[in-house]
């Protein structure tokens, strides 16, 4: 049976992911494809290969229709949304070729002209982003720099190769350079100023930066290639090429003030639409922007699950397999036993600390040594952390009046009212948060090909007409609010003593 729909694509960091929606959004089937990180490389270096992520894309489809039969299912793709990690330096020629791997968001080996460019432009320049890795670029690899005619990212090189535009959405570019808020494109007059800080490689950064585009805009359309990669035809309406960022917003039906996207994974963010700009430059909070352009504030932690799944992952061969293990992490203690934890396995830009390897838990005694606390210790460390950036929106007087949660830690549930009582906040799980940022390039491309056919409905709009299905809710319990304060505060204290542990610990 034939099935009109919608296809969303996310190329994420650990693997790529698709989904099929009907017309009304609901999931008719889902595949994935994988890949791996560049091998052999120095510590804090992290780069994949186009390619690579190519042929998962094909594996994906694969595995998309081969779910689809087994239930009768033929698609009939009406659009795509395509959605990809953030912030990845694409290099490419003026044939489109890609010059070198790809350095992605976790790449650390541009900090410095983070700084510099932050203190330069007078707004917080991540040393993820794109600018910054391209001035590293400049600097370090002139050779490389030589050949570059195009600057993208992982969705922008993906977009490319399915429609051959150099188009890009304003959310996914909003990570590669500022956007001016007046204009909707990169801020001219910065733009200005990192030419004259570069003026010795003879091209400006305007010139190599893909085109940008609202959600609802021209994306472009499959052409042959990208017709052949997918299995469809040529000519199906692409949406604008978004971040994984804006992306899990729209898959949350965030578009509005006072409601925040999270997501927790390999890294953790809160995403909250801003109703103003902020104001000044904070180590804790990144600024990007939403799929129609609007300013977003982002706390982002780097240090996701990845300490808690590996506790449990380390006691899961004696206490049973992952999914027996979880169970104990939702029924532990609210305090973990007086467990407290740190869950650095990598750098932490947004509390101060530059090197990984200071992961640690601090109270263990033969009552309290438990895998379900000592592994909930590690989430809640993790919850703390994205907490300390969530304050200075507070500070500012940003409203907070619901969590939106999708991304891995959805496939435990439960988890939600941990992340309430954290916060004091009322937590959603709504349907499909596990696909969120695929579910979100769905969204993006049904709202493409509603513009094409004539909608006039604003992207909040659109966003407030798919709110359906029965998602799951957690107030936050008062009793488990105050203990988890008191945490809290013993874990602020504890980041407060991390210079004086890193200096032990490298001797």
């Amino acid at each position: 049976m034939q099935h009109r729909g919608y296809l969303g694509i996310d190329l994420g960091t650990q693997g790529l992911s698709v989904i099929f929606t009907d017309e009304s959004l609901n999931i008719l089937g889902t595949g994935e494809g994988s890949y791996d990180m560049v091998p052999g490389l120095a510590a804090e270096c992290y780069e994949q290969r186009p390619a690579d992520w190519e042929a998962a894309l094909q594996a994906a489809m694969a595995d998309l229709r081969r779910q689809l039969a087994s239930d009768g299912i033929e698609m009939q793709v009406l659009a795509v949304g395509l959605v990809g990690q953030m912030h990845g330096e694409v290099l490419c020629d003026t044939d489109g070729e890609v010059v070198t791997p790809v350095r992605l968001w976790c790449d650390a080996r541009n900090e410095d002209e983070g700084h510099e460019l932050t203190e330069r432009l007078g707004v917080k320049c991540p040393k993820r982003m794109t600018a910054t890795r391209w001035l590293w670029t400049l600097r370090n690899r002139p050779d490389v720099a030589a050949r570059v005619a195009h600057i993208t990212t992982p969705s922008g090189w993906l977009a490319w190769r399915l429609t051959g535009s150099w188009l890009l959405g304003v959310g996914d570019a909003s990570g590669m350079f500022p956007i001016d808020q007046t204009t909707g494109d990169y801020d001219a007059t910065r733009l200005t100023s990192f030419d004259a800080l570069t003026a010795g490689c003879g091209r400006s950064l305007a010139s190599m930066l893909p085109t940008v585009r609202s959600v609802g805009e021209d994306g472009g359309t499959l052409n042959a290639h990208g017709a052949a990669l997918l299995g469809l035809s040529a000519g199906i309406p692409v949406a604008p090429a978004e971040g994984d960022q804006p992306a899990a917003l729209a898959g949350s039906l965030i578009a509005e003030p006072g409601m925040v996207a999270m997501s927790f994974g390999t890294s953790v963010v809160a995403n909250a639409v801003g109703d103003r700009p902020f104001q000044g430059v904070s180590k804790a909070i990144d600024h990007f922007c939403a799929p129609d352009g609007r300013p977003i504030n982002m706390v982002w932690i780097r240090n996701g699950t990845t300490a808690m799944n590996t506790i449990v992952e380390l006691v899961a061969g004696s206490h049973g397999s992952f999914a027996e293990v979880m169970p104990q992490v939702v029924a532990a203690e609210d305090d973990c036993g007086g467990l407290t934890a740190l869950p650095f396995m990598d750098d932490e830009p947004g509390v101060g600390v530059s090197h990984g390897g200071t992961a640690l838990v601090v109270g263990l005694n033969p009552d309290t040594a438990t895998p379900g606390n000592t592994a909930k210790a590690m989430l809640l460390a993790t919850m703390f952390n994205l907490r300390v950036g969530c304050d200075e929106l507070d500070s500012q007087g940003y409203p907070r009046t619901e969590i939106v949660l999708s991304g891995g830690l959805v496939k435990t549930p439960a988890l939600g009212q941990v992340l309430a009582d954290v916060f004091n906040t009322p937590v959603t799980i709504p349907d499909g948060a596990a696909e969120g940022t695929a579910y979100g390039g769905a969204l993006m491309a049904k709202y493409r090909q509603e513009r094409i056919a004539g909608s006039t409905a604003s992207w909040p709009e659109h966003l407030a007409a798919h709110a359906s299905g029965t998602p799951q809710r957690f107030t936050p319990r008062p009793e488990a609010v105050a203990v988890l304060a008191k945490s809290y505060q013993r874990h602020r204290r504890l980041l407060d003593l991390l210079p004086q542990l890193e200096a032990a610990l490298r001797g």
